[in-house]
C-alpha cells in the first residue's frame, strides 16, 4: 500500500474520532443542561406548591378560628339567653303570685260579676304567660342559630389582584 494513503486514513480516521469525541461531548453538554433545567423547574414547582399549600392551610385556619369563634359566641348567647328565660320564669311566677292575690283580694268583693271577670282575666293571663315564655324561648334560639350559622360559615379572604389563588 501506498504510505500517502495510509497516512490519508489514519489521518481521516484520527479526525473522525476526535468529531465523535468532540460531539459527545458536546451532547452530555446539553443533556447536562436540559438536566439542570428541568432541575430548576422542578425547585420553581415545588415552591410554587409550598406557596399553595402554606396558602390554604392559612385559609383554612382563618376558617376555623371564624367557626370556633361563632361556636362560642354561640355558646355565650346561649347561656345568656338561658340566664334570661330564668328571669322570665321567676317574673312570670312573681306575676301568678300577683295574679292569685288580686284573685282573693277580687273575692272577698261582694260583686259576683266582679269575682267571675278576675277569675276569667287571670286565667287568661296565666295562659297568655306560658304561651309566650315559650314563644320567646324558640325564637332565642331560632335566632341564635341563625346567628351561629350565619358567623360560622367559612369564607375566604379576599385577594389582590397579584395574588395566586394557591
Amino acid at each position: 500500500m501506498n504510505l500517502t494513503l495510509v497516512t490519508h486514513l489514519a489521518t481521516a480516521f484520527i479526525t473522525a474520532a476526535c468529531a465523535w469525541f468532540f460531539q459527545d461531548a458536546r451532547m452530555d453538554a446539553a443533556v447536562a443542561d436540559v438536566r439542570l433545567e428541568m432541575s430548576h423547574a422542578e425547585v420553581r414547582a415545588a415552591g410554587e406548591v409550598m406557596r399553595s399549600v402554606k396558602q390554604a392551610r392559612a385559609d383554612e385556619r382563618g376558617i376555623t378560628t371564624t367557626y370556633q369563634e361563632a361556636l362560642n359566641a354561640a355558646r355565650t348567647r346561649e347561656a345568656l339567653l338561658r340566664t334570661e328565660i330564668d328571669h322570665l320564669r321567676r317574673a312570670s311566677d312573681g306575676l301568678r303570685d300577683q295574679s292569685a292575690e288580686a284573685a282573693r283580694r277580687l273575692a272577698a268583693a261582694p260583686p259576683a260579676a266582679v269575682l267571675e271577670y278576675a277569675l276569667a282575666l287571670g286565667a287568661v293571663f296565666n295562659d297568655c304567660r306560658a304561651a309566650y315564655a315559650g314563644m320567646v324561648e324558640k325564637a332565642d334560639g331560632h335566632a341564635s342559630d341563625v346567628r351561629t350559622h350565619r358567623d360560622a360559615w367559612p369564607v375566604v379572604p379576599r385577594r389582590t389582584a397579584g395574588e395566586t389563588p394557591y
